[in-house]
């Protein structure tokens, strides 16, 4: 196996003979490393005019490896051999070290550079990449590899902090400054070949050489001190992951490279997996530019129905300057907005709050590294749940959410720092559970879930927000200019915007339609043996009005549901499966949720916890007046959600809450009609 690892620049803010006279001090031995126990040099020349010096020395370092490991390879040591060229006329100095020991079955090659910084003479940069492969180590291949990699890791860690540490030791010794080798000054180069050798002669002559021409700085590579500005804290590991990411994008784009922030988002949601965030990466590019995303910042103009209705926006920022984004989510109309924009239109808002989003992120980064703090990696969602019901649950609107889940997951990864819930109701884990195996599991960790009117209590909403800035409609003293929601007027619906029966998230619709005449009834039973499991529906009245009810009997009732229109004339209870068996109400069968009139144009949802086993029944009655021309018509939707699921919802979400009152309660629910 062969692994890779790359260094961002380091950056010495030193002149480059002071930063090669610290570098001299490491050796032979190094307290600050002590896994490098002693470098001897083996093979010492510099030429006759002073400019060039090559360096070989053979390293002796201490294996940190298991004892039992270490038994059974044989060795408490291992021996590298360092090649060193330093060119004072060119200002480089280039180091390569390979493995002396056990080189027939592991191999390992480091590359170090010291030069001048191309923008600042005054300062020197540093570049470090080491190759590793391991090709057969006994069966432990993966062991030896770890091992490595940990000790690759704690040399960089440590490469900075030496100079700085020998720096004082040259300054301590008098040397503040040393001057550049110069042609014409023999003897001046003569003074700085002893500060940086440390007076050691060369253990053999060595002609003089045409300076070597040296490679340039890695067009890709990366300053760490920008690194830590504005990406923040990464392990070499994972910087070493985002420069090869960023130089293989590169090579594949010929053109425009995603901002460095971009990249790695997309390696954070890939665990830093080169390969994999790399696929993921170029199907978002290819995305983007299909549907012209870079665009929607400038192109994009919400509809009317947006700005009047729709109850979200920005506000603000969080304790960690992140931007915050608000959702009234029980106050939207998940279904007028649907018929109103489409599901495309909804897509197309969603993806303008998201590169709003990544610009805000841009501006809170460039002001915090202004002022000394920490880059904004992700923005924040606050999400209140007031008023949030069944109608909520309404399924097209339920699987169009999902289709943006996804699309947001795949394109917008690891933008989502926090998400606060608030004030969120018990018919809420029937909703959290349906969309939840949606989330990405690292982005559903960071949910805070608050009920009733703890959000205000400590551990709640001032943790995250400053009390200055809690909106209005929260009890808080901002004022919230996101607007309040409600119900969208018909007027506003686009003749073909959405299309129920037409789904685009599934193949056939889910619903199922039904005429019924005057004094019609339609029934579906369902057979319950799961005790507190929920009973969910969701109808629209197309034509008339109708009366719905839901009743239980302990008596198992098999006959099957009615198909579509199957209902018999001829009385007030024709067609119930209640009433030709002669059973009266509060004695064979009772009703559990109240008779609900339901109005032409209307979408009702609602659901109610089956607490005992038992035989229910969800009865449709056609309640016209006179005879109608044309029959009313409807077209509904049910589903159970095993006990197990929905208990399970509620026990993640009041374990990570305290006082989550909102969850428990009675165990039905009334349907709320949305007109």
């Amino acid at each position: 196996m062969v692994q890779e690892y790359v260094s961002p620049i380091r950056v010495h803010k030193y002149p480059f003979e002071m930063v090669m006279a610290a570098y001299e001090r490491r050796f032979p031995s190094c307290p600050q490393i002590p896994v490098v126990l002693e470098c001897a040099i083996t093979e010492d020349s510099w030429s006759a005019d002073d400019s060039q010096r090559h360096t070989t020395r053979r390293c002796q370092l201490n294996v940190e490896a298991p004892y039992l490991l270490k038994k059974m390879i044989g060795v408490d040591y291992v021996y590298f051999i360092q090649k060193n060229h330093l060119d004072l006329r060119g200002r480089v100095l280039e180091i390569e070290a390979t493995n002396e020991t056990f080189a027939a079955r592991v191999g390992v090659v480091e590359k170090c550079k010291y030069y001048v910084h191309p923008e600042n003479s005054e300062w020197t940069c540093f570049e470090q990449s080491a190759l590793l492969d391991v090709k057969n180590f006994f069966g432990l291949e993966n062991t030896v590899e770890k091992i490595a990699m940990k000790q690759y890791a704690a040399n960089i860690s440590k490469g900075k902090e030496l100079i700085e540490v020998f720096m004082k030791e040259v300054e301590a010794e008098g040397v503040e400054s040393l001057r550049p080798w110069c042609a014409d000054e023999p003897a001046a180069n003569r003074a700085l070949r002893r500060v940086v050798s440390r007076n050691t002669e060369p253990l053999s002559p060595r002609p003089v050489h045409e300076p070597r021409k040296h490679s340039q700085p890695d067009t890709y590579a990366l300053d760490s001190e920008y690194i830590k500005k504005y990406l923040g804290e990464l392990t070499p590991l994972q910087e070493s992951r985002l420069l090869h990411f960023r130089k293989w994008i590169a090579d594949l784009q010929k053109g425009k490279v995603p901002s460095d922030a971009t990249l790695l988002r997309f390696l954070r949601a890939r665990d830093f997996n080169v390969e994999k965030a790399r696929e993921m990466l170029s199907a978002s590019l290819l995305w983007r530019k299909r549907h012209q995303v870079d665009r929607l910042l400038a192109d994009y103009r919400p509809p009317e129905v947006v700005t009047r209705y729709f109850p979200g926006g920005w506000h603000h920022s969080d304790r960690d300057g992140r931007p915050l984004y608000v959702l009234r989510l029980g106050q939207m109309d998940v279904k007028g907005l649907l018929k109103s924009i489409g599901e495309d239109g909804l897509l197309k808002l969603t993806l303008h709050v998201c590169e709003e989003g990544l610009r805000l992120l841009e501006e809170a980064t460039a002001s915090r590294v202004n002022n000394g703090e920490s880059a904004v990696r992700a923005w924040s969602l606050l999400v209140d749940l007031d008023g949030l019901n069944m109608r909520h649950l309404w399924r097209p609107g339920v699987r169009a959410l999902l289709r943006v889940i996804q699309i947001v997951e795949a394109n917008y990864p690891e933008t989502m720092g926090r998400v606060l819930i608030v004030r969120a109701p018990r018919v809420f884990p029937i909703l959290w559970t349906i969309v939840s195996t949606f989330i990405d599991e690292n982005t559903r960790s960071k949910f805070l879930f608050y009920g009733g009117k703890d959000y205000l209590q400590p551990g709640g909403l001032l943790d995250y927000i400053d009390k200055d800035l809690i909106p209005d409609f929260l009890g808080g003293p901002c004022k919230s200019f996101v607007h309040e929601g409600g119900l969208v007027p018909k007027s506003l619906y686009v003749s073909g915007a959405f299309t129920e029966r037409g789904d685009p998230l599934c193949d056939d619709s889910i619903y199922t339609s039904v005429s019924l005449g005057k004094g019609q009834v339609h029934e579906v039973i369902v057979q319950n043996r799961d005790p507190q499991s929920v009973l969910t529906w969701d109808f629209d009245v197309l034509r008339h009005d109708i009366c719905f009810n839901v009743f239980r009997t302990a008596t198992p009732v098999d006959r099957p549901e009615r198909a579509a229109g199957a209902c018999a004339g001829g009385g007030e209870e024709a067609g119930s499966v209640l009433a030709v068996r002669g059973w009266r109400e509060g004695e064979h069968f009772h009703r559990v949720e109240p008779a609900l009139l339901c109005h032409d144009g209307e979408s009702i949802q609602g659901s109610h916890v089956m607490a005992e086993v038992g035989s229910y029944v969800l009865q449709w009655r056609c309640d016209a007046l006179d005879p109608a021309p044309r029959a009313a018509q409807l077209m509904y939707f049910y589903e159970t959600l095993a006990s197990h699921h929905y208990r399970g919802s509620m026990s993640s979400l009041q374990s990570g809450v305290s006082g989550f009152s909102c969850l428990s309660g009675k165990s039905a629910t009334s349907s709320c009609p949305s007109r």
